[in-house]
């Protein structure tokens, strides 16, 4: 096999045992899986000495927990199901089999791996591609909001992985002469809870219908909701059930608190806290793309080095503003929930929920981004009258309390008529460049490129989220529905 040329970066989970492992609470671990308590090695699992150095390479010691309970059995050709959380390995627990067998009998097509979001696959593509590098795996990755042409040619190329969101795969499965799944051995779907909860249920139905009966399928979720347990039933063949911890719950290293505020004086609190721990690389999360674009503005005007990141933000651009906020060129990313799951951002020191997240596996995927790999870390959650109950709720799911941060109220109250001039300075921003969902010629032209045919299906639409029912939009299929499925997809 040929050598490999991806990049994306890595995407490590956290994972389960059904056998007697200890269940324990995840740590997100940006520098490779948390190693599990058993001194077992990659080479007892039985993994071939090629994959054994590229994990010795990556920084992957031993094995997690997850990957001592799916790795055998996946190499005995048995269907998986992994329930697991982020953070303790799951993208080596599925990909480390696949590429032994590849090793041994090498042909392109070979595996197809769905991830909910863009990110998510770039990050598991680069992870199998380094994996890999010893035996020359090529891998090919399949998103909405890139380039049709060069992704056909990246399949004419017939790479051996496929990483793929579910709507570009369909587009290129209908579309693209030639690309064809017929001889697949592999079904990965990574974050099946996400993938059916942003409504690709459909058109996953229509890849298991193109796809081999005789194959082998990984499932690898967060919770057992309702819809996986039928798609389980749909997809796999007499599987094996592993599990560690299907607990939500945050690490020992996290500093939780909270903010009470009324909701007029969210975004000077806001901008105090930017200003008074300044010296922290942060987070904010906000609920929608209007309100991540609004606010990295105003920080940007008050001298702040912000940088957005959402879903009506071109791929290009989202892969700009993670780099530049990873390699330190942006000490604050604004961000709705498209950077809560799954990535990995290291050296996170504070997360900000600007924004309530309405249920508590948010909360823990948001505050996960911080605290990692045994490294302390804070998060504040801005409350306002309106989200005690949600607080509330989310204290009792994750078993603690968080504890009131203090402010200023003084110099919160000084700052009120910066923002506010701030504030209408970013709202003349936006719909001047129509960004952030706001109006303009350009925003017009913008929303219409974003919603073309070729990406309605694999679209990031998170200008609504959290439950609240997506508004009907003449350039969205989906919009049509009556209501609208719940949330956005990120």
């Amino acid at each position: 096999m040929s050598s490999v040329a991806s990049s994306e970066a890595s995407s490590s989970r956290s994972a389960a045992s059904a056998s007697p492992s200890p269940s324990r609470s995840p740590s997100p671990n940006p520098d490779g899986p948390e190693p599990s308590e058993s001194n077992k090695t990659f080479a007892e699992l039985g993994i071939s000495s090629q994959l054994c150095d590229a994990c010795t390479t990556l920084g992957f010691k031993k094995p997690s927990d997850i990957q001592i309970e799916a790795i055998p059995p996946a190499l005995e050709g048995r269907d998986i199901i992994g329930l697991a959380q982020t953070g303790s390995g799951k993208t080596a627990a599925f990909s480390l089999p696949i590429l032994q067998t590849l090793w041994e009998n090498p042909q392109p097509f070979y595996a197809l791996i769905l991830a909910p979001t863009r990110e998510l696959a770039y990050q598991i593509s680069q992870q199998v591609s380094a994996l890999g590098t010893g035996i020359g795996v090529r891998t090919a990755v399949i998103v909405g909001g890139m380039d049709m042409m060069s992704q056909s040619i990246a399949l004419s190329k017939r790479p051996h992985i496929i990483v793929a969101t579910p709507g570009r795969l369909m587009d290129h499965l209908e579309n693209t002469k030639g690309f064809s799944l017929k001889a697949l051995k592999y079904l990965v779907l990574d974050e099946a809870d996400r993938l059916l909860d942003m409504d690709f249920g459909p058109i996953i139905d229509k890849v298991l219908k193109v796809v081999p009966k005789e194959r082998n399928t990984y499932l690898f979720s967060a919770t057992m909701t309702t819809k996986v347990a039928k798609l389980q039933r749909a997809s796999l063949n007499k599987p094996v059930r592993v599990e560690v911890s299907s607990k939500y719950s945050t690490v020992s290293t996290l500093l939780q608190h909270y903010l009470l505020l009324p909701l007029k004086l969210k975004d000077a609190h806001l901008l105090y806290l930017a200003n008074e721990l300044s010296s922290s690389s942060m987070i904010i999360f906000t609920r929608t793309v209007n309100d991540a674009q609004r606010l990295s503005i105003i920080l940007r005007r008050l001298g702040f080095p912000a940088i957005p990141l959402h879903g009506q933000m071109s791929q290009s651009m989202r892969l700009a503003s993670l780099n530049k906020f990873k390699s330190g060129g942006r000490s604050i990313l604004v961000a709705t929930d498209v950077a809560s799951r799954g990535l990995d951002i290291p050296l996170v020191d504070l997360v900000i929920n600007y924004d309530m997240p309405t249920n508590s596996k948010d909360y823990v995927h948001r505050v996960g981004r911080t605290a990692r790999a045994g490294r302390s870390g804070k998060s504040i959650t801005l409350v306002t009258q309106y989200d005690v109950e949600i607080l509330q709720r989310i204290e009792s799911h994750i078993g603690k309390k968080m504890s009131s941060f203090d402010v200023d109220k003084e110099a919160v109250a000084v700052l009120t008529d910066t923002v506010a001039r701030a504030s209408r300075e970013a709202a003349a921003e936006m719909r001047e460049t129509g960004t952030g969902g706001s109006g303009g010629k350009r925003g017009r032209d913008g929303k219409r490129k974003a919603f073309s045919d070729k990406d309605e299906r694999d679209r990031d639409d998170d200008v609504v989220e959290a439950g609240v029912p997506r508004k009907k939009n003449k350039f969205s299929n989906a919009g049509k529905k009556k209501g609208g499925p719940p949330g956005g997809r990120r």
